[in-house]
């Protein structure tokens, strides 16, 4: 009897670990979808949506700036919002910027059914861009992205044809990302723990992990790029930013910002950031 108990409780835990894996799997490609509200009146951005291949809606906020200024498109991280956009977009718009910032699929207000780390975000993206073309036809198109968002613009499938860049706190391979924030919660021992995670993306996402590494590429942008980082970004590492940079074209440039971790360069940085900004994009937007 006692043998037979033993072994009930052996497999009960066993189920118990394989049911508690496969449920991080899907905790950490869930949706993060929330209502996202409307804006304060000094800010007269208005509420878009536009279509992704003809099916799901892309919802975001458009504010016009000056005509011959340029457009920015403007990208969040994971688990996140157009809101935290939002300071970059209200300082662009003051120096004549027209703005879009949206939710990327299966963010804020865009529907989805799975975070994908930039592969189908991507498509949100694509549909952003082309929305952009069609009602700014006559102006020059950037886009800053951040950690997610950066990696959508990265993992385009078609090539956007954008006149400037800026990507922050991008990751080289999802393998890098996923292996740094298992160290940062488990120690060293974390790496342990890669393939498990990794094959649940692929399980969850059906998606091969080779399609979610920006660094393979980022060659492909072919356009003028500024790629921040902080010296204390322990997500992504400052050799892991540098070898990002090798692989991208010219024209390239570098800012490593002191002391920034893996977090909203434009509160880190205040009007530091904003004149560099400013700086690369006046360069090529206008």
């Amino acid at each position: 009897m006692s043998s037979r108990w033993f072994l009930v409780q052996i497999l009960s835990i066993t189920a118990a670990i394989i049911i508690s894996f496969f449920a991080v799997g899907q905790l950490l490609t869930g949706p993060a979808s929330t209502a996202v509200g409307t804006l304060s009146t000094d800010f007269p951005a208005e509420p878009v949506q536009f279509p992704v291949n003809s099916e799901s809606p892309v919802h975001g906020w458009l504010v016009y700036g000056d005509p011959g200024h340029g457009v920015v498109l403007l990208a969040h991280s994971i688990r996140s919002n157009r809101l935290e956009m939002l300071s970059r977009a209200r300082f662009l718009n003051e120096q004549g910027y027209s703005v879009l910032l949206i939710d990327l699929q299966a963010h804020g207000e865009s529907p989805g059914k799975r975070i994908t780390f930039g592969a189908r975000e991507s498509e949100s993206i694509e549909a952003a861009v082309a929305f952009l073309r069609k009602t700014f036809p006559l102006e020059r198109i950037g886009a800053i992205g951040v950690s997610l968002g950066a990696a959508s613009i990265v993992l385009a499938k078609h090539t956007l044809k954008l006149d400037a860049v800026v990507l922050e706190s991008l990751h080289p391979t999802i393998e890098e990302a996923v292996e740094n924030r298992l160290k940062l919660h488990f120690g060293e021992y974390g790496s342990v723990l890669l393939p498990l995670i990794l094959f649940q993306f692929s399980f969850y996402l059906d998606i091969p992990t080779d399609e979610l590494s920006p660094i393979a590429k980022i060659d492909n942008l072919n356009t003028p790029l500024l790629l921040i980082s902080g010296t204390n970004d322990a997500h992504t590492t400052l050799p892991e930013t540098e070898r990002l940079f090798a692989a991208a074209r010219d024209p390239k440039e570098i800012w490593i910002i002191p002391g920034a971790g893996h977090f909203n360069m434009h509160s880190y940085a205040g009007r530091t950031y904003e004149n560099r900004i400013s700086a690369f994009l006046h360069e090529n937007l206008r």
